[in-house]
């Protein structure tokens, strides 16, 4: 087993209402000093293969057809 993490994040210029809501909030809370705050999604995932470049090749097609929005979102894979 193959243990993976995706981090998916909205694309620079994307509109991003629920980091700004998280930031308003930040604000109300007394945590002021936060400039900016973008959401994004994490999935940690654990794939069987049978080595890394097969891992990467696997999660990549998860992410362009499952995990992230390509034309709004970024995606990173992180294996360890």
């Amino acid at each position: 087993m193959i243990k993976a993490r995706i981090v998916v994040t909205l694309k620079t210029g994307v509109l991003d209402p629920q980091g700004k809501a998280i930031e308003a909030a930040l604000q109300s809370f007394g945590i002021g000093d936060v400039g900016s705050v973008r959401q994004g999604k994490v999935f940690d995932v654990e794939i069987e293969a049978s080595d890394r470049a097969q891992a990467e090749t696997t999660l990549k097609a998860a992410c362009e057809k499952l995990l992230a929005n390509t034309v709004i979102e970024n995606y990173a894979i992180e294996i360890a």
